[in-house]
């Protein structure tokens, strides 16, 4: 008897379970070189720190606080920031996101709307300062605040894509 449905009981694919989280960071890091832009200020939201921060947002238990340092460092491959910027940066997110776990028990999605916006501005604010030592900190952070605008706009939608890719990564073959 062959069945074409999932059994009852039966758990979702391991390799999926692990494998979809990493990629849709690491793809939404590496994404931005794919696209044709030319633009003379970062107006392109870091996508991959939008899923990163998402995926810990929804699934607080699943990565480790340590998780930002290979995905930070895939991050600042591609980005073109100093080395070690993004992979210091998310691990301080992913402990700060650690910590408010704990301390907010019901979280709803304001709050995660709330938190993701001020990780972001935050990292690509210190970014920003770290990449550019020596410039006038009010015009490096002139720079950045359409950018951080933009990403805080598309929190919702990044929250809804990583549901989104939650629902396949646990869907059942």
């Amino acid at each position: 008897m062959n069945r074409k449905g999932p059994r009852l009981g039966e758990p979702a694919s391991l390799w999926r379970m692990r494998v979809v989280p990493v990629a849709t960071v690491m793809v939404a890091s590496a994404l931005p070189l794919t696209l044709p832009l030319i633009a003379n200020s970062p107006v392109l939201p870091p996508l991959g720190l939008l899923f990163f921060l998402c995926w810990q947002l929804l699934r607080t238990e699943m990565w480790p606080v340590w998780v930002g340092l290979p995905l930070g460092l895939w991050d600042d491959l591609f980005s073109g920031a100093p080395i070690g910027t993004a992979v210091g940066l998310w691990t301080l997110a992913s402990i700060a996101i650690a910590y408010s776990s704990q301390r907010i028990y019901w979280r709803g999605f304001f709050h995660d709307w709330a938190i993701a916006a001020l990780l972001v501005a935050i990292i690509q604010a210190l970014a920003a300062l770290i990449a550019h030592p020596h410039a006038a900190h009010g015009h490096v952070l002139g720079l950045v605040v359409p950018q951080i605008i933009i990403s805080a706009l598309l929190v919702p939608l990044f929250l809804r894509l990583t549901g989104k890719f939650d629902n396949f990564r646990l869907k059942r073959r």
